[in-house]
């Protein structure tokens, strides 16, 4: 049996910030994750994937951000169950949890924290006929590694965010990058949308809108797409390309944690967001993509707020009638688990003459 004092589900990028805000309370963490490494979808799908909206960082890769998270919480030693999923949750009479996985591997907490990001998922696919047979052939629904896209011809097709991020990553590593939307108008980020511009006005990217592709060419590998271009005519012609990445997101599904008789809206978890992210089952929490509630909003940064708060009501519940008095780091300093100590530097004071 694994104790600890908060059980955290997902390894992503929640759960890891989780495990720093919960060490800064004296509060140990253990974390169990069906993949077999931290990182959640950032280390599974798009580890090379840039993101721009993490506070200090105008870009950085969503693997270079799960090291960076690792490297932030290591301090506080937290455990790990991974390629394990978490399968069932049983309230004990002293009101712990008791979590077991699918490989039968049982930890017990006062405490769960679910954070899974979107759960277990499988990339939408396009209705193009012949598509199946080209997986793997130069038909890529998540893209791991980019520099297998170095000096070739690539097609993206879609119009949110992942398929806006990758044309504007691939513009300087691909050869040719085309980006094919059904509609005129992105539903990504504005300046993404206006970088997108900007580089097909500078000659790196294609982009054909309205339009979709309607078939792969290729024997045994890609060569090429056929496009259904829509205006006052319609007309279909064929684009050359080594690969074809159609980006329409994923179909997320919450596993077993969708029968632990949580309250389920949409796929999501509803919590209480008005005070802590607590779910309608006491003790249990869901932090991240995993949760919804009015105003929700999908994006790393947010589930780093919700993981603050739920780790303050943890510590009530850890510590009932203890009262703790929030200290700014930059005053306190950072005590680790092994008795290290990170102390706040000392203030500055710089006269004016």
């Amino acid at each position: 049996m694994i104790s600890t004092d908060i059980l955290i589900i997902g390894a992503g990028p929640t759960g890891l910030f989780t495990v720093f805000e919960a060490g800064l309370l004296k509060l140990k963490c253990h974390l169990i994750d069906a993949l077999p490494q931290p990182g959640g979808q950032c280390s599974e799908i798009y580890p090379k994937k840039p993101i721009y909206d993490i506070p200090a960082y105008p870009e950085i890769l969503a693997g270079d951000l799960t090291d960076k998270l690792l490297e932030q919480c290591k301090q506080f030693e937290p455990g790990f169950t991974l390629g394990e999923r978490a399968e069932t949750i049983e309230r004990q009479e002293d009101g712990t949890f008791i979590v077991t996985t699918n490989k039968g591997t049982k930890h017990q907490a006062p405490v769960v924290a679910i954070a899974g990001g979107l759960g277990s998922f499988e990339p939408r696919k396009p209705l193009i006929p012949n598509i199946a047979d080209f997986e793997d052939k130069g038909v890529e629904y998540i893209i791991k590694d980019p520099e297998i896209y170095r000096d070739k011809k690539v097609v993206i097709a879609g119009g949110g965010d992942s398929a806006l991020d990758w044309s504007i990553f691939l513009a300087d590593v691909a050869k040719e990058v085309t980006l094919i939307h059904r509609r005129n108008e992105f539903r990504g980020h504005l300046d993404s949308v206006e970088k997108v511009q900007e580089l097909k006005n500078l000659g790196k990217i294609s982009l054909v809108t309205p339009a979709e592709v309607i078939g792969i060419i290729g024997n045994g590998h890609v060569n090429g797409v056929a496009v259904k271009q829509s205006g006052e005519e319609d007309k279909e012609f064929n684009i050359e390309c080594d690969h074809f990445i159609p980006l329409f997101g994923l179909s997320p599904k919450l596993g077993p944690i969708a029968n632990w008789g949580l309250e389920i809206e949409k796929n999501a978890i509803k919590v209480n967001n008005a005070l802590d992210y607590q779910t309608n089952i006491p003790g249990v929490f869901a932090i991240g993509d995993v949760n919804t509630y009015p105003g929700k909003l999908k994006l790393i940064l947010c589930g780093f707020h919700e993981a603050t708060l739920m780790c303050q009501a943890a510590y009530q519940i850890i510590n009932p009638g203890k009262k703790y008095v929030l200290k700014y780091t930059t005053v306190s300093g950072v005590d680790g688990f092994d008795g290290t100590r990170k102390e706040a530097p000392k203030a500055v004071v710089k006269k004016i003459n």
